[in-house]
């Protein structure tokens, strides 16, 4: 789960870390409101979406009088956001953070992660912020600091200083910075986040160390336990169908492909998508209906997948364990029937109570195509979609 830059500067100030006065706005007369409560004679107004590079797609303004906050809530309010993480559709700012402009001395890069190969939080750093981190390690990889944190000691002082001088800061800042490190790592270990990413983390002209923009991710897993976190959730940032697929206890992600994909199991489903590709296709979903899936519970990711409008073709691929084929069977009869499926419908069963999911899936009158492994339903499904093009092209040549 994301959350947007003011929430994550929330959060981390209360851990510690300095940050800019700021105060988030959803109107032009709340935006200077905010400036005039801030104070001072320059603020930043920015455009709160789930995105980095905001900036150089027009969404931070910075301005020296309330006439132009307003000018700029005004512009930005209800604009559409295209960034190279957004993609082409973009996201529409619904809300700003207006902040205190600081005199930049140095801007410099911050960045805890989960490292999964080692099971450790690892704390990356570099003396040049203000830009992507695979923009840094492929411009000047040599920069790049890199700490590895011992969880059942957590981050030492030692370990915080031995970064904020691998920074060259003075020292007097170093112990600013030692502050910020630990403050970000205990927020990033007591929340259960996997990303704590602090860029530009700025150490402005009086020697303050401020992080200027932040970025938190957490563990969707962990956020029952988390509900001052969980309730920062903007679902209007989310894909709908990926916060629908939750309510279901699916794991749902949206691709750019044409063919929809519902499996049982992460692995298989991987392995499934790769099969696709292999085939000539492109997968539209990742979609595990996990175990003990009950016939609704599998009708509700059929329609969730046909509400993708690029899909062409379906298939569905469950090797049954803790889940039933027949269970399996009669939600995807259930779907097929309520939605009127007009596309290619590929289906592949094995595992528990296989031979009665087939036998339903026989009798039911739903045209579909079975297949018996994984690389003949991939091979069908990529088949069944270049047939449905042609028949639709000639369709509509005989109607000319």
């Amino acid at each position: 789960m994301d959350i947007h830059e003011y929430q994550a500067k929330e959060l981390l100030a209360g851990f510690g870390v300095a940050i800019p006065r700021g105060g988030v706005a959803y109107s032009p007369e709340q935006a200077v409101y905010r400036a005039s409560e801030i104070g001072g004679a320059r603020w930043a107004v920015k455009a709160q979406i789930h995105s980095g590079a905001r900036g150089k797609a027009g969404g931070i303004k910075l301005c020296s009088n309330e006439d132009e906050v307003r000018t700029a809530a005004k512009a930005l309010l209800g604009k559409k956001l295209v960034t190279h993480q957004t993609g082409p559709e973009g996201r529409v700012v619904h809300r700003l953070y207006v902040e205190q402009a600081v005199p930049i001395e140095r801007e410099i890069y911050l960045g805890l992660v989960l490292d999964r190969k080692y099971e450790r939080i690892a704390v990356v750093a570099s003396p040049e912020g203000g830009m992507e981190i695979e923009e840094i390690a492929k411009a000047r990889p040599e920069s790049l600091l890199r700490e590895v944190i011992e969880p059942a000691v957590g981050m030492t002082a030692f370990q915080a200083r031995e970064i904020a001088f691998g920074l060259k800061l003075t020292p007097t800042q170093v112990s600013r910075a030692v502050t910020t490190l630990m403050g970000a790592y205990r927020a990033f270990r007591d929340l259960d986040a996997t990303m704590v990413e602090i860029n530009p983390l700025v150490v402005t002209a009086d020697g303050q160390v401020l992080a200027l923009d932040c970025k938190m991710t957490f563990d969707d897993n962990a956020l029952f336990r988390r509900p001052t976190v969980s309730e920062l959730r903007d679902y209007a940032e989310e894909d709908p169908r990926e916060a629908q697929a939750a309510e279901f206890g699916l794991n749902y992600v949206a691709l750019d492909g044409n063919i929809g994909c519902i499996i049982n199991g992460a692995g298989l489903a991987m392995a499934t998508m790769d099969m696709i590709k292999h085939a000539g296709g492109e997968p539209a979903n990742f979609l595990d209906v996990g175990g003990g899936a009950s016939p609704e519970r599998v009708a509700a990711a059929f329609k969730l997948v046909l509400s993708d409008p690029k899909i062409e073709a379906m298939l569905v691929n469950i090797f049954a364990g803790i889940n039933r084929c027949d269970w399996v069977a009669q939600g995807v009869v259930q779907a097929a029937k309520e939605t009127e499926l007009k596309i290619p419908l590929v289906v592949r069963l094995a595992g528990t109570n296989v031979e009665e999911g087939r036998k339903i899936l026989q009798d039911s009158g739903v045209p579909l195509i079975s297949a018996d492994t994984l690389a003949e339903a991939a091979d069908r499904v990529v088949a069944a979609l270049k047939s449905s093009r042609v028949n639709r092209t000639s369709a509509g040549n005989g109607q000319a």
